[in-house]
């Protein structure tokens, strides 16, 4: 079969797209055939060796990807050969045209929905329902901002936003993108590439109980211009350092909420999977495909995902 391997540590160009050895599950494992796998932004850190979570080397990168269940082994219970799926993890990682599988790792793929877009969602849906719903304790009523919300963990954001009942102020840069946040159900839709975006934001909506943070070291000290009273900011993504006066936090008794999707408990964990099932079968969860790539082009997917104005999910197709 073929599959992306790492050897070591690096940019993009440590993706090598070879021949490798089938797999073979064993008893308590599955075989799934990989239609589609999704690329994440975290996939790019891990790949740089700097992330907290560093596998051993050489490995096969990726957790999202949406198959087919090929064969399974004989303590496995829940699934059989045939079964549409997606994936929460991978015992062997999904970029890849077979990857292994444990039960708990897999969630059933509604009928409705593709493979390409099943790629598409357990990390950034998993990790905005964790962010609004675990970390921010988000209300029916309050006002959430969501930066970068054309991008995967945007989208799925706004999603559960909406279906909970609250207001959400979605942002963008691109023409594309700011017209896939209103798609996808903002209220309102601002340019944050515009250097007054913020000062508008407060004109037009007020201020925000909630702030959903993909860039917190260009971000997090501007927030605190629209963030309310006793308001929360979830930390998704950083990268970089910043010079940040607490004050900012004190004056408001604002909260700043880091968060990993690694860390959550496995009782949360089975929350957001019978979450994304739910969502998924019932219409409300709808993932964005941006844009694709043949699994041998993964090199050009991860600098894709970090350089380009984020437009949906990007998706690996073997």
């Amino acid at each position: 079969m073929k599959a992306v391997i790492i050897e070591e540590f690096g940019a993009e160009d440590v993706l090598q797209y070879r021949e490798t050895e089938m797999l073979k599950p064993s008893a308590d494992q599955l075989l799934v055939r990989v239609k589609a796998a999704g690329v994440n932004p975290v996939d790019t850190y891990i790949r740089t060796g700097t992330h907290a979570q560093r596998p051993a080397l050489p490995y096969t990168p990726g957790k999202d990807a949406a198959g087919i269940v090929e064969s399974v082994g004989k303590n496995v219970e829940n699934f059989k050969p045939g079964d549409r799926v997606l994936t929460t993890g991978s015992l062997t990682g999904t970029y890849a045209e077979f990857c292994l599988c444990s039960p708990d790792q897999l969630i059933k793929l509604p009928e409705n929905v593709s493979f390409e877009k099943g790629a598409g969602v357990f990390v950034p849906y998993a990790t905005s329902y964790r962010a609004l719903f675990h970390r921010a304790k988000a209300q029916s009523g309050e006002t959430v901002l969501i930066h970068g919300a054309s991008g995967g963990v945007g989208v799925a954001a706004t999603q559960w936003a909406k279906n909970a009942g609250l207001r959400v102020v979605g942002t963008g840069s691109s023409d594309d993108g700011k017209k896939l946040v209103k798609e996808t159900g903002a209220d309102f839709v601002f340019d944050h590439s515009s250097e007054n975006y913020l000062s508008a934001i407060k004109e037009t909506v007020g201020e925000v109980d909630i702030i959903l943070e993909m860039l917190a070291n260009e971000n997090l000290v501007r927030d605190f211009e629209v963030l309310a009273q006793f308001g929360r900011i979830v930390v998704i993504g950083n990268r970089g350092s910043l010079d940040f006066n607490p004050r900012l936090a004190m004056g408001k008794d604002a909260s700043i909420l880091g968060m990993s999707l690694f860390n959550a408990p496995p009782e949360a964990m089975c929350e957001i999977y019978g979450a994304i099932y739910d969502g998924l079968e019932k219409g409300y969860l709808d993932p964005a495909v941006g844009r694709t790539f043949p699994l041998a082009q993964a090199s050009e997917a991860h600098r894709a995902v970090i350089e380009d104005k984020a437009f949906g999910k990007i998706v690996l197709i073997p």
